[in-house]
C-alpha cells in the first residue's frame, strides 16, 4: 500500500535522467496533445487566469510548463521529500533539459508570446508543496486547471487505491476544469536508483471508466511503444478532459 512505499528514498535525479534528460517519442506526443487541449480550452474561455496544480509532480516539470501561460499560480504537489527537494531547486533554477520540452510547447502561440520570460514566471508563479494526495479533499481550495502524471497507478497494487487516488485529483478541481492525466499502461511496478517501486495493472478502459464519473467531457488514447522507458509496462494513457460541471 501507498504508507508502507519508501517514498522519501525515491531518487528523484535518478528519475530525472533516466526519463527527462532528453525527451523520448511518447512524452513529444503527450506534450503536444496536452498543449493543445489547454490551448483551445483557453482560447474558447479567456476569463481571468487559473490556479493551476500538478499532483504528484515528481521529478517532472513539463506538466507545470504545460500550465504556464494560464495560471498566476501553479501548487507542484509530492509527498516524497526528495521530489520537494528537486523542485524547490528547480523551481529557482531548472535544468537546460525543460528547454527541449518548451520548444514542443511554444509551437503555439500562447506559449511562444511568453518564450523570453518563461524562466522568470516559472519563479514567479510556482510553489512547492510536500503533500499527500489522499488528502486533497480535505483542503477547502480547489484548482481551475489540473496535471496529473503517472502518479495513481504508481502508488501501490492496489486497483481501489488508483481509484480513489484518481477521485481525489478530480475532486480537487472546480467544476469545468480542463485538467489532463497520464498513467503507464499493465504496469509490473518499476525501479528508480535501485529501489522497487509498486504499480497498479490498469488498462484504458479501466482509466476511462475511472475518470468519467467526475468529468463533463473526456478523452483518452494510447501513446508510445511497450518498455519504450524502462521495461515492464505496454504503453501509455493519456487522459484530457474538463471536470464536471454538476458534480461537486
Amino acid at each position: 500500500m501507498n504508507a508502507d512505499v519508501p517514498w522519501d528514498r525515491f531518487d528523484s535525479r535518478a528519475y530525472f535522467e533516466h526519463n527527462y534528460r532528453s525527451v523520448s517519442d511518447a512524452d513529444a506526443e503527450i506534450v503536444s496533445m496536452i498543449r493543445d487541449h489547454f490551448a483551445d480550452h483557453f482560447s474558447r474561455n479567456p476569463d481571468g487566469p487559473a490556479q493551476g496544480i500538478d499532483v504528484g509532480a515528481g521529478a517532472n516539470l513539463y506538466p507545470a510548463l504545460a500550465m504556464l501561460p494560464w495560471c498566476d499560480t501553479i501548487t507542484l504537489l509530492d509527498r516524497s521529500r526528495n521530489n520537494y527537494r528537486f523542485l524547490a531547486r528547480q523551481r529557482t533554477a531548472y535544468d537546460p533539459s525543460w528547454d527541449q520540452f518548451w520548444e514542443i510547447l511554444g509551437r503555439d502561440p500562447a506559449y511562444a508570446a511568453i518564450g523570453h520570460d518563461r524562466r522568470k514566471r516559472f519563479r514567479r508563479v510556482v510553489r512547492v508543496e510536500q503533500y499527500d494526495l489522499f488528502h486533497l479533499p480535505h483542503r477547502p481550495e480547489r484548482w481551475s486547471l489540473g496535471t496529473m502524471f503517472f502518479v495513481a497507478e504508481s502508488l501501490s497494487t492496489s486497483y481501489a487505491r488508483f481509484q480513489h487516488g484518481v477521485e481525489c485529483f478530480l475532486r480537487a478541481l472546480t467544476p469545468g476544469a480542463p485538467f489532463a492525466a497520464a498513467f503507464m499502461e499493465h504496469s509490473q511496478g518499476y525501479e528508480v536508483g535501485g529501489q522497487r517501486f509498486p504499480a497498479c495493472d490498469i488498462s484504458e478502459s479501466q482509466v476511462y471508466e475511472c475518470m468519467a464519473g467526475l468529468s463533463g467531457k473526456l478523452e483518452t488514447c494510447r501513446v508510445g511503444r511497450p518498455n519504450e522507458v524502462r521495461t515492464g509496462y505496454t504503453g501509455m494513457i493519456v487522459a484530457c478532459g474538463h471536470r464536471d460541471m454538476g458534480i461537486s
